[in-house]
């Protein structure tokens, strides 16, 4: 009986010091995978030509490279916290922004902008994009409820289905209105254009990452469900409003700065369920700090695969984000359910 009690207590005392070693690992690898990201390029930016005084490299590091790694790195903790909150949402760990139709509502939303709005200023359309975003949060959330069967896949598969009706009707106008092209900007992720002046918009998705730290209580006890979460004496539609208005920002001024990225708020939160378990507030630093050292080691792959051209980023995160996803489905003993 005593042994069986010191198994349990020095069970939590024998993994914190392993979460603290993972969690000094995914520090260590953004700092590295940043500082490599600064000097990965075509032009010559080297360590030695800024010590020499090369204006030019001073310049482009400035305009360029350093607003890049910027811009990866708070696109992938913030798509990655928006796939932890509507996971919460919809209590189902096979949901994100991609699997549930909110990036196909979202680009439907530019593609209104640019039919419409032709000369719209960059803020307008993320505000646009916004908009729709919450529309397909709210549209994905109503088709769910009315779902009779509950079964876990069923959910991310209704969100699919929603996803590919908006998308072929993105397409189809796209096509009519000869926009098909400027349509497959937004639809292929990459940050190739990204520079000074045209990255600002991701620092809306920081924000609503503040936001999602301070409701994340909350966000763990709607997780539990309506009627749990009501009990408690919290106003549960309040909360999944923030977390609509959360998802929607974050999924629109990615949209709009880099495109779609799959699969990223799909597989870091699940990976970062089996170190830390579901509550928020303590999963939030993990999935933010994995979610950018995924994406930034994404962004190089593109970037020196097929040196000097890039592969959209999209590619490689779908590729590596489908290979986990599978693995996360196929190990034995898997709690990504």
């Amino acid at each position: 009986m005593t042994d069986t009690a010191l198994t349990r207590t020095d069970a939590p005392t024998r993994t914190r010091p392993r979460r603290a070693w993972v969690g000094a690992l995914i520090g260590v690898a953004l700092v590295v995978l940043a500082v490599a990201s600064l000097f990965i390029g075509v032009s010559d930016v080297t360590p030695a030509s800024l010590i020499a005084g090369d204006a030019d490299a001073a310049f482009l590091l400035v305009a360029s490279r350093v607003p890049r790694t910027v811009a990866v790195i708070l696109a992938g903790a913030s798509l990655a916290i928006a796939g932890l909150i509507m996971q919460m949402m919809v209590r189902n760990k096979f949901v994100e922004p991609s699997t549930t139709g909110v990036t196909e509502f979202a680009t439907l939303g530019m593609l209104v902008t640019i039919v419409l709005w032709p000369g719209m200023a960059v803020v307008g359309k993320m505000g646009v994009a916004t908009a729709f975003g919450l529309v397909g949060t709210w549209v994905f959330l109503r088709v769910i409820r009315a779902v009779p069967v509950r079964q876990l896949v069923l959910v991310p598969l209704v969100g699919v289905m929603l996803g590919g009706i908006v998308g072929a009707v993105t397409t189809f106008f796209a096509y009519r209105l000869d926009l098909l092209q400027s349509l497959g900007q937004w639809s292929q992720g990459s940050f190739a254009t990204v520079m000074q002046g045209r990255y600002e918009f991701v620092w809306f998705a920081a924000a609503m990452v503040v936001v999602a730290w301070i409701a994340a209580d909350r966000f763990s006890v709607i997780g539990l469900g309506e009627e749990f979460a009501t009990n408690l004496g919290l106003n549960y539609r309040r909360v999944m409003a923030i977390g609509t208005c959360v998802i929607a920002v974050i999924t629109a001024s990615v949209l709009v700065t880099a495109g779609m990225i799959p699969f990223l708020g799909l597989v870091v939160p699940n990976i970062v369920s089996l170190m830390v378990g579901d509550n928020v507030r303590r999963s939030i630093p993990w999935v933010a700090g994995l979610g950018a050292v995924f994406v930034l080691a994404c962004d190089i792959i593109a970037r020196t695969v097929r040196f000097p051209y890039e592969i959209p980023l999209s590619v490689i995160v779908g590729v590596i984000g489908a290979g986990l996803f599978l693995w996360l489905l196929l190990r034995k003993g898997s709690r990504a359910h």
